[in-house]
């Protein structure tokens, strides 16, 4: 079974194709190849700041103390609260 592929263009400036295509030669690869790579380094990478939390020790240790312990519920909250129940239960 063959693999199908995407193709992707992209109009760029002489001066930036002439650097691209330096640093591919200097790391003894094709232009194509530099390029999907350094592209799929970059999507990574947005895709990791975009989905990841990154907490410090101290903002770890307060959100486990939350999920351990949350606070009470508002008044507004549990009203709210049982009259879904409510209507669950008559629907």
């Amino acid at each position: 079974m063959t693999a199908t592929r995407a193709r992707l263009e992209a109009r760029i400036d002489p001066d930036v194709h002439s650097l691209i295509k330096q640093a591919a030669a200097l790391r003894g690869s094709t232009v194509t190849d530099f390029v999907v790579s350094a592209a799929r380094l970059a999507a990574q990478q947005a895709v990791e700041e975009a989905t990841l939390l990154r907490l410090s020790r101290e903002d770890q240790r307060r959100f486990a103390e939350a999920l351990m312990a949350p606070p009470q519920a508002a008044p507004a909250l549990r009203r709210a609260r049982d009259h879904r129940k409510r209507l669950l239960t008559e629907g």
